[in-house]
């Protein structure tokens, strides 16, 4: 007759029979439902891309921009961040920067154009062009740390571009941008330059500015958190509406390059009436009048 000790120690053996089994059916139903590992990025797949969180970076075959040439009224702008993207993409000291101001001046056309013109000259000088454009959505902000991870270390440079950033209400999503861009015990990689594009100068509209400072104990000091994220970019390039004579100059620029057969008195008072319909004169109304004009004269664009 076996003792009680034997018997518990059957019954033991036979559980851990039965149990382990199990554990391993449970694990490879986990396995199974865990996503698969991302394959590796191709970062010789194209120039610019799109980050798509957790892991994605979607390569895109053809950015959609104009050439610096077209980019009228804003030289002083244009040189200043040409200059700091060229720096950066030798290796040079760069600042991140903030391009704020009126709508349809060219802030995010320049940010394209100002890297497809500093992997031009790599590409003839050293016969490699290593800078790389990726786009972030303003929604995926939060995610920016991921990305960052994801690009240290890699053998490129990257100029991560965030087009129309801004904030409202009680979004805290920027605490993850002023971390990356100088705050974080990491910080921004020496890789990587952050460009953005506002309405605003500070990111956040005047009026919750003003409901922070009329509702804290310390005004002063209630929007300060926020307010200094515009601070982490090194080069503020303001953006402001144009005057008719740069307006009509950035008309008379796109229908040349478009080679369009115009009567030069005829299409300055079109291009006139067409910014007043429009209450606006800007780089983008400009290129709408010039793209109507073209498809009026069956001449195709692209």
């Amino acid at each position: 007759m076996a003792s009680p000790q034997q018997s518990r120690t059957g019954q033991a053996s036979s559980e851990d029979n039965t149990i382990a089994p199990l554990l391993e059916r449970i694990a490879l139903a986990l396995e199974r439902l865990s996503p698969p590992p991302a394959p590796p990025i191709d970062f010789d797949a194209a120039d610019a891309y799109v980050w798509h969180p957790p892991r994605e970076l979607v390569p895109v075959p053809r950015v959609n921009r104009v050439d610096m040439a077209l980019l009228r009224g804003i030289d002083r702008m244009r040189d200043t961040l040409a200059e700091n993207t060229e720096r950066f993409a030798r290796g040079l000291p760069a600042n991140n920067a903030l391009l704020w101001g009126a709508r349809g001046m060219g802030k995010s056309s320049l940010v394209k154009a100002v890297h497809a013109e500093a992997n031009k000259r790599l590409a003839a000088e050293a016969g490699q062009a290593i800078l790389k454009l990726v786009e972030i959505h303003r929604e995926d902000i939060e995610s920016l740390p991921n990305l960052m991870a994801l690009v240290r270390g890699a053998a490129y440079r990257f100029i991560i571009f965030c087009d129309d950033l801004s904030f409202d209400g009680d979004d805290t999503s920027y605490k993850s941008l002023k971390a990356v861009l100088e705050g974080g015990i990491e910080g921004r990689p020496d890789n990587v330059v952050f460009y953005a594009t506002s309405n605003r100068r500070h990111l956040l509209p005047r009026d919750m500015m003003e409901n922070e400072r009329s509702t804290a104990i310390n005004p002063g000091e209630a929007v300060e958190e926020k307010v200094s994220l515009s601070d982490r970019f090194g080069l503020w390039l303001g953006f402001h509406k144009c005057s008719q004579d740069e307006y009509l100059d950035m008309v008379f620029g796109y229908a040349g390059h478009l080679g369009l057969a115009y009567d030069e008195a005829a299409l300055r008072a079109e291009a006139l009436e067409w910014a007043t319909t429009r209450g606006a004169r800007s780089g983008r109304t400009a290129w709408q009048f010039v793209q109507d004009l073209a498809g009026r004269l069956g001449k195709p664009i692209g």
